[in-house]
């Protein structure tokens, strides 16, 4: 017989060089899936050039280089993490950079708190880093949601450090739901209703499961809940509020949005990377290699029926239940378990969790790295606004957005917002909504703030320079060719609209730049 000097592994070899692979397969992908923020000056997400120009603004104020056009004005309401962070940041460095330092810090509150969360329910580290990855590029967070991407990492460590104190005296589990509520209070409303479903549907669940008796289940719920309603009252004696007026319901989209989330940019990717990942998660359930745990259950169906039963349009913030579906993501692979049955079937786990994150990715990169020219050369156009002047945003397009499927050119959208920095300019579309930002427009151009953003389409524009306004045509730009002083048209290249009133300054690819010819 002959004899071989090749080592045998053991069973729990094998799983310690499994667990080996998949972590180092973890922090390949984690590495690389912070490279779009450190390569790109400004993130080629929807909002984020708005935010960026708001953060100009609050970090200017009080200086001889404020903008003239707008106030800074705070109150006691949420929404304001980066609004908080940012200007401070931003005395060590510039407004650009801490701005990307912010978003990169909120990634890291992703998966950093998903990893605990998962941790602290299991001690080790297996599904949720993954997840996290998976993600952290989706709608919401590649649209330029930052506060709220900045709050829900925060509601993660919120929920992993309560739930590691929830068998310890009640006043220390007390104080740190304190801290965390208040935090979560100001950084983003949103992520702090997260944060309370989610730890009180497992409370919910450790009085089924354990039997506490009702008067103490109840203490531990009115405990959970005591400083945010705190919070509330003295937001409403110091006449705070929350966004704006009204909510709607889009019952349409709700089936949708479960295969639009993975990707905010490219419909086919999001499609193919959110089906791929529904079918492996429901053959893994139906064969019992995926499993949650009772409480896991519990919060499953609790956040499914707040995704059901949410307003599309909350308190004046769009896309309030389409949130839910990352929250949902993030939290729930700390209370699952997966049991592969064998080393192949861990690797081709590994390889197609690995192919949805590096697709995900690999558009996130072929979006933001060409849209370096297309921020460069509008912030170039801005050196030919005469400072102080007035702008107006509109669209090549008819009805304001881009063509069918061309998800591409919303980054484009709110660009011309930086003017407001570089120019001294008031843009039109500038986030200055009361409860959400702390930036005001100033009396002599208030009623020509779209405050909520949004765009202008050339047609309307076009409609009412002929004398000719639809009867729902804004007051705002009923007078558009005496009101501003220049025009940005974003979106695809099209033929000057009004030759005889607009004149060429500049354009590109992703816009065009009018000097308007001032009518009597």
């Amino acid at each position: 017989m002959v004899s071989s000097n090749r080592p045998t592994l053991t069973i729990p070899d094998r799983l310690r060089s499994d667990r080996s692979v998949a972590i180092g397969v973890l922090a390949m992908l984690a590495a690389v899936s912070f490279l779009p923020v450190l390569l790109t000056p400004i993130p080629a997400m929807v909002d984020y050039p708005n935010h960026l120009a708001r953060m100009y603004i609050l970090s200017q104020n009080g200086t001889s280089n404020a903008n003239p056009h707008y106030e800074v004005v705070w109150a006691f309401y949420p929404n304001l993490g980066m609004d908080l962070l940012v200007p401070q940041m931003a005395r060590l460095m510039s407004v650009e950079n801490a701005t990307r330092l912010f978003l990169l810090l909120s990634q890291l509150l992703i998966v950093g708190g998903a990893l605990l969360l998962e941790w602290t329910r299991k001690g080790r580290i297996h599904l949720a880093g993954f997840a996290a990855l998976a993600f952290l590029y989706c709608l919401p967070f590649s649209w330029g949601f930052v506060n709220f991407e900045f709050g829900l990492g925060l509601a993660l460590w919120g929920i992993a450090v309560y739930l590691m104190l929830a068998e310890r005296p009640w006043p220390l589990r007390f104080a740190a739901n304190l801290v965390f509520v208040a935090a979560l209070f100001v950084a983003h409303f949103f992520s702090l209703g997260i944060y309370g479903a989610t730890l009180g549907l497992y409370e919910l669940w450790r009085l089924r499961d354990q039997r506490i008796a009702y008067p103490v289940a109840a203490a531990r719920l009115v405990a959970l809940a005591l400083p945010a309603l705190a919070l509330f009252v003295v937001m409403h004696l110091t006449a705070g509020s929350i966004g704006g007026e009204g909510s709607s319901w889009y019952l349409g989209f709700k089936p949708i949005w479960p295969l639009r989330i993975m990707n905010g940019y490219n419909l086919t990717a999001a499609a193919a990377t959110g089906l791929t990942l529904a079918i492996l998660l429901y053959f893994a359930t139906r064969r019992g290699i995926l499993k949650l745990e009772p409480a896991g259950i519990w919060l499953a169906i609790g956040l499914a029926l707040l995704y059901l039963v949410i307003p599309s349009r909350l308190f004046g913030t769009s896309f309030a239940d389409l949130r839910i579906i990352p929250a949902a993501a993030l939290i729930l692979p700390a209370f699952c378990s997966l049991s592969l049955p064998g080393r192949a079937w861990k690797m081709a786990a590994l390889a197609a969790i690995s192919c949805i994150v590096l697709i995900n990715l690999a558009v996130v990169l072929a979006v933001w790295l060409p849209y370096r020219a297309d921020y460069a050369a509008i912030i170039e156009s801005f050196h030919k606004l005469d400072r102080g002047s007035r702008v107006l945003v509109g669209s090549t397009g008819d009805n304001g957005d881009p063509p069918f499927g061309d998800l591409t050119s919303y980054p484009m959208y709110y660009a011309p917002t930086l003017a407001v920095h570089y120019a001294d300019a008031f843009v039109i579309n500038l986030f200055t909504e009361a409860g959400k930002q702390p930036v005001r427009t100033r009396e002599a151009v208030r009623r020509l703030a779209l405050s909520d953003g949004g765009i202008v389409p050339s047609g309307l524009l076009v409609a009412i320079a002929a004398g000719q306004p639809p009867a729902n045509a804004p007051p705002l730009v009923r007078t558009w060719y005496r009101d501003y002083d220049y025009l940005y048209l974003v979106g695809p290249p099209a033929a000057n609209p009004l030759p005889d009133l607009l004149q060429l300054l500049d354009s590109s690819d992703r816009f065009v730049l009018y000097r308007i010819r001032r009518r009597s």
